[in-house]
């Protein structure tokens, strides 16, 4: 018998994720050069994930 495929184990569920952690924004936006140290975090502008 086969196990249901919502029963499979959280290491299996990898998806790309459409959303950032404000942390993953900050990191991003860095990265990028468009935060600078001081800056407010909240706020953020909008950030699209790295594909």
């Amino acid at each position: 018998m086969s196990q249901h495929r919502s029963l499979k184990g959280a290491s299996t569920i990898t998806a790309k994720r459409n959303v950032l952690k404000r942390f993953e924004r900050v990191e991003l936006l860095r990265k990028r050069g468009q935060f600078k140290d001081g800056m407010k975090v909240l706020g953020l502008p909008k950030t699209k994930p790295e594909a």
